[in-house]
């Protein structure tokens, strides 16, 4: 008996997206990158396009005007602008990551006082979880929010927060009852220009570099109490749910790395002569190109399987083991980036190994995919605990 299966495709809206966001991408925000990474600067000029034709921040719902992109749409944006420069990618990603939690758990009034801005891209979003002391461990945080009448008061430093000091809001997670562990964290929307908010010098950076990571500081930041996001002490849950959806996009982020990696590589080793003929011609190259490819197709396919899931789950459907997915395609996206871009470099050779070629900056950008929003040890231990 046989029977016909529908291999896993884009939708035809889904394709036209791809190509828009890649002929944008090569056209406004690749011409930059190695000025970018060189000289450590934000990536305005990716931050303008993106805006300029509404790629900033898809996944607003479009009850605050926003596009109301949904997963696999904000994946296919982040991979195809990560696919020319890592660090502008951060634009797209990090605008969810930091207003999800508004999304998911902020009350109506706080939706509307902040996401309407979001989507016109008159301000960007961070998010604050890890603090010097409390990275893998985000439960042992110590910054306190402290109820005063009518307003909460902060007091704390946030550290490795991507984007800090460009974007205007901030999702903070801060410990309300200091006895209550992880039940005892709540979130709280602050602004950049909130008295006491003030941010530390850059940090420098192995990659990623045009994508300011610096300390973010509450020093009695008082703030309404209608800033609070979600009930007291749901704070935690809201960040790991959070975190649930928004690892995909580090996903995508590794496979956007890894594609720009290995198509670079192809067209090299079709030019490169040596002993009379392209070096593409060896099978030692061609088994090293194929394994890059098999490696790349099977973390795309986890990774929109992943942003599938997560679509259902905003949708009110069951999760349907999104936890363990998502973990699972950001620790084999990010691993397999960083093995392709590291391949990568060795087919260029010495070419390979020096700023005049774009790869060693890839290979540099994706390391940070196996560190953050998780580091894929840790990933390992939420899939364990999750299994399907």
């Amino acid at each position: 008996m046989t029977q016909d299966f529908d291999l896993f495709r884009l939708s035809e809206e889904h394709e036209m997206l791809r190509d828009s966001v890649r002929a944008l991408a090569e056209a406004k925000i690749a011409p930059h990158a190695t000025e970018v990474d060189e000289e450590s600067r934000f990536p305005q000029e990716a931050l303008d396009a993106l805006v300029g034709n509404d790629l900033h921040a898809v996944h607003v719902p479009e009850a605050y005007g926003g596009a109301g992109a949904d997963a696999l749409a904000t994946v296919l944006v982040i991979e195809e602008v990560a696919r020319v420069c890592a660090s502008s990618s951060l634009i797209p990603a990090v605008n969810k990551l930091g207003s999800l939690p508004v999304i998911l758990s902020g009350s109506e009034h706080l939706k509307k006082s902040c996401l309407p801005a979001l989507a016109e891209g008159d301000a960007m979003f961070s998010y604050c979880l890890s603090e010097p002391d409390a990275g893998s461990d985000a439960g042992g945080m110590t910054t306190r929010a402290v109820r005063d009448g009518d307003h909460y008061v902060l007091n704390g430093v946030k550290r490795w927060i991507t984007n800090a000091g460009v974007s205007e809001y901030y999702t903070v997670m801060a410990v309300t009852d200091p006895d209550a562990r992880t039940r005892g964290i709540s979130a709280f929307l602050v602004r950049k220009s909130d008295d006491g908010v003030s941010f530390g010098a850059p940090e420098k950076k192995l990659g990623i570099k045009g994508s300011p990571t610096r300390e973010v500081y509450l020093d009695n930041v008082r703030i309404p109490a209608d800033r609070l996001i979600g009930a007291e002490g749901t704070g935690f849950a809201t960040a790991m749910q959070t975190l649930d959806h928004t690892r995909i996009t580090i996903a995508a982020q590794a496979l956007g790395i890894a594609q720009g990696a290995l198509d670079y590589a192809k067209g090299y080793v079709r030019e490169r002569k040596q002993f009379g003929k392209p070096i593409g011609d060896f099978q030692g190259v061609q088994f090293m190109l194929a394994d890059m490819a098999m490696k790349l197709e099977a973390a795309r396919q986890l990774t929109y399987s992943a942003a599938a899931r997560s679509e259902r789950a905003a949708r009110g459907a069951q999760k349907q083991d999104l936890t363990f997915h998502g973990a699972a395609a950001k620790c084999y996206a990010s691993d397999a980036a960083m093995e392709i871009t590291t391949d990568a470099v060795q087919l260029l050779g010495g070419y390979g190994y020096t700023r005049d070629y774009p790869l060693e900056r890839m290979m540099r950008d994706a390391k940070i995919t196996q560190i953050y929003e998780g580091t894929n040890q840790v990933q390992r231990i939420v899939m364990a605990r999750n299994l399907p």
